[in-house]
């Protein structure tokens, strides 16, 4: 380890001070920074009032940092754009016990895909009948921790799941339920993430009339209670057009099951899946403009269909939370082999596999030291096993970027930490919650000790 790194790593800085809002406006792209991010001087930047290479001597590397006002910012946002609608958290993008109590001051329900989450949000104060429970697989401790705890809604992600949950219903009880409907829909950023369609796991098909049955049975079940349908087209979607024929597809199954039925569904759940922008450049579904169309969309094929409209539910998580998280990383060595630069840090695969799982590409920067050296396009890369371990290629950086040196790097809050693992027995980052020019600690990082002690057996 050179003698810049040893010093890097061990300096202890004082505990952190307000840093002044500078008049001079911002030179770094506010799409793809949280929107109080400041420059100090040539070489740092300030999140929530909060130097990031004081954070990185403080909590170490690597180190997620949430900006807290950055997250309330977006749920109203969210309300803003959605009037008379439930808005739903999806608590998948990134849950801890704070980040619940964020979402449930802001006035947004949460949707959760596991007891795990749905004990940790309920546990921290998180109303129960404000969640809904997803899940492809739901498990039988699942649908008992929903129905324990009283859970809002569960969203009914195929037929056997049907007399399952009615079975577990206590015989005075009654759950509200939503049908997920596959709605024929290719949109997202990658065919990982698309799940409107048929031919992958979740939903119940709209064209093979699966949806239709599932409608039939439950209606058939006493102790379920219908309340409406739901929809997740995917992720990453960065325009209206993919919701506006879900909400069309989604209003003539309506239709369909009042004329068959004779009854009318009060409640359609769009999802989530609404795109952010990782780098400079890049689109971002506009959140304004969406909820202005679908609402209009909506009245619209209501009115036609000689329906009243149903209330309106949405399920945001990478665009709350994905835009509000930065990650710190120390670069540990560098190396130019085979034409090319390679940058490793001290995080990777680890904490943040999605560059691997389907190629998301990030705009990393230097903090903490000028640099009048030109920019090089290199290949950041992790720490682990794996050559597929790239976390941004071929990016543009310092010519004489070392180690020892610090990188930020913007829209790290969503689908990082809530996917990360424990290759390599690294140990997860931290979470550090910045606001108002101070920093506290909201998931400490996991030791070597905490990983040792799940390992009880020779």
């Amino acid at each position: 380890m050179s003698h810049t790194m040893s010093r890097a790593m061990s300096r202890t800085a004082p505990p952190p001070v307000p840093v002044p809002e500078p008049a001079a406006p911002r030179t770094e792209a506010p799409a793809i920074w949280p929107r109080s991010t400041a420059p100090l001087g040539d070489d740092d930047l300030a999140v929530g009032g909060v130097a990031l290479t004081q954070l990185a001597d403080r909590f170490g590397t690597p180190a997620y940092v949430l900006d807290e006002d950055e997250v309330r910012r977006r749920c109203r946002a969210y309300l803003r754009a959605f009037p008379g609608t439930d808005v739903y958290y999806a608590a998948k993008a990134f849950l801890c016990r704070a980040m619940a109590h964020w979402v449930q001051e802001e006035g947004l329900g949460l949707d959760v895909c596991s007891a795990g989450e749905l004990e940790l949000a309920v546990t921290t104060g998180f109303p129960p009948e404000r969640i809904v429970l997803h899940g492809n697989a739901k498990s039988p401790d699942d649908l008992r921790t929903a129905l324990r705890l009283g859970v809002g809604r569960i969203v009914i992600d195929s037929t056997s799941e049907i007399a399952r949950l009615a079975a577990a219903v206590p015989s005075d009880g009654r759950q509200k339920v939503l049908v997920r409907v596959v709605p024929g829909i290719a949109a997202g950023g990658h065919a990982k993430i698309r799940t409107g369609t048929d031919g992958q796991k979740f939903g119940l098909s709209l064209a093979d009339g699966s949806a239709q049955h599932a409608v039939t049975r439950i209606l058939g079940q006493p102790r379920l209670q219908l309340m409406g349908l739901h929809c997740h087209l995917g992720s990453q979607i960065t325009t209206v057009k993919p919701y506006l024929a879900a909400v069309r597809r989604l209003v003539g199954l309506l239709a369909r099951i009042h004329e068959q039925h004779r009854i009318t569904l009060p409640e359609l759940d769009l999802g989530g899946g609404h795109g952010v922008a990782y780098r400079p450049g890049e689109p971002a579904l506009d959140i304004a403009g969406l909820g202005a169309r679908i609402r209009a969309e909506l009245a619209g094929g209501c009115a036609a269909a000689g329906l009243p409209m149903p209330r309106l539910a949405i399920e945001p998580g990478r665009g709350i939370v994905g835009p509000a998280g930065v990650v710190l990383y120390r670069v540990l060595a560098v190396k130019q082999t085979g034409g090319h630069t390679f940058v490793a840090v001290d995080g990777g695969m680890s904490d943040n596999p999605r560059p691997a799982l389907y190629g998301v590409r990030y705009a990393p920067r230097l903090v903490g030291r000028r640099s009048a050296a030109a920019p090089q396009p290199v290949t950041v890369v992790g720490r682990h096993c794996e050559a597929g371990d790239v976390l941004a290629a071929d990016v543009p950086l310092p010519g004489d970027i070392r180690p020892g040196d610090l990188l930020a790097v913007p829209v790290a809050g969503a689908y990082h930490l809530s996917m990360a693992s424990g290759y390599n027995l690294v140990g997860r980052p931290p979470v550090v919650a910045v606001s108002g020019g101070h920093a506290r600690l909201l998931v400490r990082r996991e030791s070597l000790a905490d990983i040792q002690e799940r390992d009880i057996g020779l």
